[in-house]
C-alpha cells in the first residue's frame, strides 16, 4: 500500500476513533474516515480502502461494502464539481428528468460519465423535496430548476467550483 493519511488527516481520525469507537470497535468511524479519504485522494481507490481499513483494523470487506453502498463517495477520479440530480419521485414529478437531460446537453455527459471540470450522478433523493427538482453540487443546493436555468448553473460552477471536498 502506497498511500498514507497526512498529519492532520491522522489527528481527524483519531479523534472520531476516540469520540466513536464502540465496544473497541472502529466500524463507527467508516464514514467519516472514507471522507477524509476522498477529501485527501480526490476518490477512493483500492488503496485508499485499504489504508482506511489498517487505520482502522477493520475489515476490508466492511470498509468497501460501505463506500460501494453510498453514493457520495467516488470510486473513480471525477471533475472538479460532482453534480448530483435527484430524479426521485417529486424531482420526477415536477420535470426532474427534463433538467437531467439539459445538464446532459450542457455539460456532454451522462449520468455516471466525467471530465476534467464535472461529474454527472443521477441521484435517487437528495432530500429537498419541497423545492423539488433539484441538484446538489458539494454543499450547495440548486432548488426548482428549470431546464432553462441549467447552463446559467454550469457557468456559475466553472467560475466558482463547489467541491464535494467542502463536505468535510
Amino acid at each position: 500500500m502506497s498511500l498514507e493519511f497526512s498529519a492532520d488527516a491522522q489527528k481527524s481520525i483519531q479523534a472520531a476513533c476516540e469520540r466513536y469507537q464502540v465496544s473497541g470497535s472502529k466500524k463507527p468511524v467508516v464514514l467519516f474516515a472514507l471522507h477524509v479519504a476522498q477529501k485527501q485522494f480526490g476518490y477512493l481507490s483500492d488503496d485508499a480502502l485499504r489504508l482506511v481499513a489498517a487505520t482502522l483494523d477493520v475489515p476490508y470487506a466492511h470498509v468497501y461494502g460501505v463506500a460501494t453502498f453510498y453514493t457520495m463517495f467516488r470510486r473513480e477520479p471525477g471533475g472538479t464539481n460532482t453534480i448530483r440530480m435527484c430524479t426521485n419521485i417529486s424531482c420526477m414529478l415536477r420535470g426532474g428528468y427534463e433538467v437531467l437531460a439539459a445538464f446532459e446537453k450542457t455539460l456532454g455527459l451522462k449520468p455516471g460519465q466525467s471530465n476534467k471540470d464535472f461529474t454527472l450522478v443521477e441521484e435517487e433523493c437528495i432530500a429537498a423535496c419541497a423545492n423539488a427538482p433539484c441538484a446538489v453540487v458539494g454543499t450547495r443546493y440548486f432548488l426548482d430548476i428549470v431546464p432553462t436555468q441549467v447552463e446559467q448553473i454550469v457557468s456559475d460552477l466553472r467560475r466558482e467550483p463547489h467541491p464535494e471536498s467542502e463536505v468535510v
